[in-house]
């Protein structure tokens, strides 16, 4: 299991002591996890998602909270603890066309953590490593023989992606970190990948944090899961996948999904939907208050001055007038 406790995360703009700033990208982020589990966050771009996914990968520092592996604060073990931990904890990227080095082969990229780890575990060093990436090949759909001497050039974009999650699952993690691992990818190719990540959670008990802003497809992978929203990098919803997408509180949750494109002739528009007025300023904050209250259609005088906490159990929010809205499409009779 992962656990995450109030983590924060400030960045300082470059310039002189006169013109710096400070940028809070993530404000108070707090989730859990389990072993084979699944939680999706989503928002806009700017919002802190991915900035959360790099503190969990170990590439970024935090400026305040904690990260749990397993009951273990991997922030407070020695450097070669620390290390091990994080390498139980994979990134998918975004981008497999700058994920993998143009100069190597599959068979280099595969085999580099595969050496280590050879080394670490004592083992006979080449057939070991042959041996694991067959394995981990087979598991994301690809054949070994056919794909390892080749280049990522060589490659539809589909098959580069399910190399980096292949070596990603090369050191045996227990959490991947996808963020946006489908959006570079073909519409076709899409479902492909998250059925493979699906798979992976159910046959390997690997859990996923999954950073979107595509609502289906944070739907299709962690049905059985959570969805967090996140905006200006605090959570201001947090429950299970289908409870915020058929029965949204947060007037941003339901200004995402009011977003979502309807099916012609397959669904209909929710009847409550609405198109927020206003882009999202990541460069400033209003003064006190809700974050999202200079935005927000339905905020009132109390929003501008007093910021909501989030609140509720299985669904939680952080609004002071919640409302369920009718935004999701619906299908048709």
């Amino acid at each position: 299991m992962i656990e995450v406790e109030h983590l924060q995360k400030v960045y300082t703009t470059k310039g002189n002591l006169l013109t710096r700033s400070q940028v809070q990208a993530v404000r108070d982020v707090s989730f859990r996890i389990p072993d084979g589990g699944a939680i999706s966050f989503i928002g806009e771009s700017g919002c802190g998602k991915t900035t959360v996914g790099r503190i969990l990968a170990g590439l970024e520092t935090p400026s305040a909270g904690v990260v749990r592996l397993d009951g273990v604060d991997i922030r407070q073990v020695p450097a070669r603890e620390r290390r091990d931990l994080l390498r139980k904890i994979q990134l998918i990227h975004q981008d497999p066309y700058q994920a993998l080095n143009p100069a190597q082969t599959i068979e280099q990229a595969l085999s580099a953590p595969l050496r280590i780890m050879a080394r670490q575990m004592g083992k006979a060093s080449q057939p070991w490593i042959h041996e694991r990436m067959e394995e981990v090949l087979t598991m994301v759909g690809l054949d070994h023989a056919s794909i390892l001497y080749k280049y990522p050039h060589m490659l539809s974009g589909g098959q580069r992606q399910r190399i980096v999650i292949a070596r990603a699952l090369t050191v045996e993690p227990k959490v991947l970190v996808a963020d946006e691992a489908v959006s570079m990818i073909d519409v076709s190719l899409r479902l492909g990948v998250l059925r493979l990540l699906r798979d992976l959670r159910e046959k390997l008990n690997i859990s996923v944090l999954f950073i979107t802003h595509d609502i289906a497809a944070a739907r299709y992978l962690g049905q059985d899961g959570q969805m967090s929203v996140i905006y200006k990098g605090l959570i201001v919803e947090l429950g299970s996948t289908e409870g915020i997408i058929a029965h949204p509180q947060h007037p941003y949750t339901q200004a995402l999904l009011s977003a979502v494109p309807v099916l012609k002739g397959l669904e209909k528009m929710g009847a409550d939907r609405f198109v927020l007025a206003k882009e999202m300023n990541t460069q400033s904050d209003v003064a006190a208050g809700c974050l999202f209250s200079d935005r927000c259609p339905f905020a009132e005088e109390r929003c501008f001055r007093e910021a909501p906490a989030l609140i509720g159990e299985d669904h939680q929010h952080a609004c002071h007038f919640p409302e369920v809205r009718q935004v999701a499409a619906v299908a048709m009779e």
